[in-house]
């Protein structure tokens, strides 16, 4: 047999291994996101985008109309970059709104960027914000008095009661007392 042949065969072995360890972690969904909030979010910055693009835009060449846009009212250019990653990260949540917030038995995420260890989670509470948004927020143990946002109370599907008694039950069987199933 050739080298290329059984390096193939090496590599395939390796990866289907690799796939197979991976599948070894059991994933739990937690928390589900609403469709119509990111649908609706997705809509008004995309239609901000285009609508600010069309007033920037002037000119009869290419040239023209990206020097125009770049380059042009400054304060409109910063609109249209708020609107083009307003738009990115409402499209984000949307491919997240069926596992949002999920563990595997060691941590806890929220979407695909970040974790925390469940083992340091203390509580799940809510909170509002300065201008009166109220989210879900971890208290974390990590020597911060700052807690961790989990997810806006508008934008979750499930009841905020369940999401809390979900991350506390997940929390409880890590440190081995499942609290959350024999204190009721």
């Amino acid at each position: 047999m050739s080298d290329t042949g059984r390096d193939w065969r090496c590599a395939a072995a390796m990866a289907i291994g690799a796939a197979m360890a991976r599948w070894d972690h059991r994933i739990v969904v937690i928390g589900r996101l609403q469709a119509k909030p990111l649908a609706a979010g997705q809509l008004l910055c995309a239609l901000a985008l285009v609508g600010l693009l069309i007033r920037q835009a002037q000119g009869e060449q290419a040239g023209e109309i990206i020097r125009s846009i770049l380059f042009g009212n400054l304060i409109v250019t910063a609109l249209i970059v708020a609107a083009a990653l307003g738009l990115v990260h409402f499209h984000r949540l949307w491919r997240q709104r069926e596992a949002y917030i999920f563990h595997d038995g060691a941590r806890l995420y929220r979407g695909s960027s970040d974790s925390w260890p469940l083992s340091l989670i203390r509580d799940v509470v809510i909170s509002r914000n300065e201008i009166g948004i109220e989210s879900l927020r971890l208290v974390v143990d990590d020597d911060s008095e700052v807690t961790r946002e989990l997810v806006k109370l508008a934008l979750l599907a499930d009841a905020p009661e369940a999401v809390r008694g979900g991350v506390m039950f997940a929390v409880a069987g890590v440190r081995g007392f499942p609290s959350g199933s024999v204190l009721n």
